[in-house]
């Protein structure tokens, strides 16, 4: 299914629900469904996955060529960076980068750490859709 074919689709749901020929889920499942198969129709090695589990990643779907990265685009999605991950930091709770730089005596370069983001990243689970 091409582009236009899908938005020709979406907007003969869309009508049939204006015209009260169809209900809202009715409406939910055929929009889903063009999307769908759209999605998985493209070219290449990517597949169609969808996120289950915590707001506000519940339900995504995403086209990608594997489970990390399609996790990634999630997470993407949701306005959600991950930033610096417990493996990154020692037990004093310093990056790499301020590790090194100790060894060099500048060890006040990373004591301000507004830069650093970690938004809480919700739980979920990828699956191939």
């Amino acid at each position: 299914m091409d582009r236009i074919s899908a938005m020709r689709n979406v907007e003969d749901a869309l009508r049939a629900f204006e015209d009260g020929d169809a209900d809202l889920a009715a409406t939910e499942q055929r929009v889903a469904t063009v999307l769908r198969t759209y999605a998985s129709e493209f070219e290449g090695d990517d597949d169609v996955f969808r996120a289950v589990g915590e707001e506000p990643v519940d339900g995504t779907v995403v086209v990608a060529a594997s489970k990390p990265a399609a996790r990634e685009r999630v997470l993407a999605r949701a306005g959600i960076s991950v930033g610096t991950s417990a493996s990154d930091t020692d037990p004093s709770g310093k990056p790499p980068e301020s590790r090194l730089d100790d060894q060099s005596g500048d060890r006040n370069k990373f004591d301000d750490l507004t830069e650093l983001k970690n938004d809480p990243v919700p739980e979920f689970e990828i699956e191939r859709i």
